[in-house]
């Protein structure tokens, strides 16, 4: 193709668009301006357009300026390519699809471990609450949160959390440790808005015994990670499933209120389309997770 210059003067016209002499271009370039002025020309001739305007510094004609963007965004996506495929050389890539809470309060944490285990899988990490049908541009596997029943797809238990409520250290110094769940109800607690897989305060009160009339609510939220995030910053005590806070419980931001056991009546499942859990890379990161799957639960039984 006539208008299709060589990659060095494209390079030249690139690095001179942000510059305003050829001598700060040459030295970027490592050449002499003799150089960069001769594949600067040599485009120009190529299409056919004058490019700059020369005097004591390099001015881009409206030609020039309309082709500057479109030029340096070449390059950058070039390189930008060439640096993911060195990195995934030798290497095989994973597209993993899973809840945005759970990718970031459980799984992110845990990642280095397979990095570790198994260096030859590269993840790409992709977040959504919708159904995944897999499709040609969807993931490869998928973590979900449900009861298992997934048509036509190959389906695996990995996890079933538990639920308990969970207060700041502030504002257990404001209110004091409750010791019996009866005594919560003197306490505003964080209720999250809407439909949710997550029982409400209603049912765990009465799976612990307590009979209610009100709640004594302090916010409503409708996302989860909100109310930690205010559980956090002592506005009240929230009921939490146990992968979502088990940083916080670790470092002592969170407390544990009660040791009631309440499982959670759904539980997060491995997914993926029938015969890909047989391919090797696949194997070893739903071995690597239901590993992980395994010592969480027992964490908090």
């Amino acid at each position: 193709m006539r208008d299709l210059p060589p990659t060095a003067a494209l390079r030249a016209f690139e690095v001179a668009t942000r510059h305003a002499t050829f001598t700060s271009a040459s030295e970027e370039l490592h050449v002499t301006q003799s150089a960069v002025s001769h594949q600067l020309k040599h485009l120009e001739y190529i299409w056919g357009l004058q490019l700059f305007q020369r005097g004591k510094s390099l001015r881009l004609t409206p030609e020039g300026a309309a082709l500057a963007p479109i030029v340096r965004e070449f390059f950058m996506k070039l390189e930008a390519t060439l640096s993911d495929l060195r990195e995934q050389k030798g290497r095989v890539r994973l597209k993993v699809s899973t809840t945005y809470s759970f990718a970031l309060k459980w799984l992110l944490p845990r990642l280095p471990s397979l990095s570790q285990q198994h260096p030859d899988i590269l993840i790409t990490l992709e977040t959504s609450d919708k159904a995944i049908h897999f499709s040609s541009d969807e993931s490869d596997v998928a973590i979900r949160l449900g009861n298992g029943n997934y048509p036509g797809l190959h389906s695996e238990f990995l996890l079933r959390e538990q639920i308990f409520p969970v207060a700041s250290p502030a504002l257990l110094d404001r209110f004091g440790t409750p010791h019996d769940p009866a005594e919560l109800l003197r306490y505003p607690l964080l209720t999250r808005d809407g439909a949710d897989l997550v029982p409400k305060w209603e049912a765990w009160f009465q799976h612990v015994g307590v009979g209610i009339s009100a709640l004594n609510e302090s916010v409503r939220f409708a996302d989860t990670n909100m109310t930690i995030e205010a559980a956090l910053l002592g506005q009240g005590v929230a009921l939490a499933r146990s992968g979502h806070v088990e940083a916080q419980i670790s470092d002592g931001r969170l407390v544990r209120l009660f040791n009631e056991p309440f499982a959670s009546p759904v539980a997060y499942y491995f997914v993926c389309p029938k015969g890909i859990e047989a391919q090797p890379h696949v194997v070893s990161f739903r071995e690597w997770l239901l590993a992980e799957s395994s010592q969480a639960q027992l964490r908090y039984l």
